[in-house]
């Protein structure tokens, strides 16, 4: 049976079209952007997600640049928007800004926390 393949949005790889996960840059979302919030589909330059009314763009923490929050990285700067949750047994990455897990729907409370450290990494 042939497979068919459609390139990552982020990247350019041919990756297969169920895939979950790009193999070659790791995104989340290799065919398309999701708002962090709800997971809805998302559009680069919405002002606001369809789902849930979230604003499309977001300052990042480390720049304070404007970037799209639909992004695993900033646009400006590259450093990544992604925090893991608190829970020992989900780990799931989740957006800075997010209050609750999208994965587990515990409570992601040292979100401050994890940015100071990546930070410091990044400088």
């Amino acid at each position: 049976m042939a497979t068919y393949k459609q390139p990552c949005i982020h990247c350019g790889e041919m990756v297969e079209r169920d895939a979950h996960f790009c193999p070659a840059c790791y995104s989340r979302s290799p065919f398309g952007y999701h708002c962090p919030n709800c997971l809805k589909p998302m559009k680069r330059g919405n002002a606001v997600c369809p789902g849930c009314g979230r604003p499309g763009v977001t300052n990042c923490p480390y720049c304070d640049r404007l970037t799209f929050a639909g992004n695993e990285n900033c646009d400006s700067c590259g450093m990544p928007l992604l925090i893991s949750c608190e829970n020992k047994r989900c780990q799931e990455p989740q957006f800075f800004e997010n209050q609750r897990c999208t994965a587990c729907g515990k409570p992601v409370k040292k979100a401050a926390k994890q940015i100071e450290a990546l930070r410091k990494r990044g400088r």
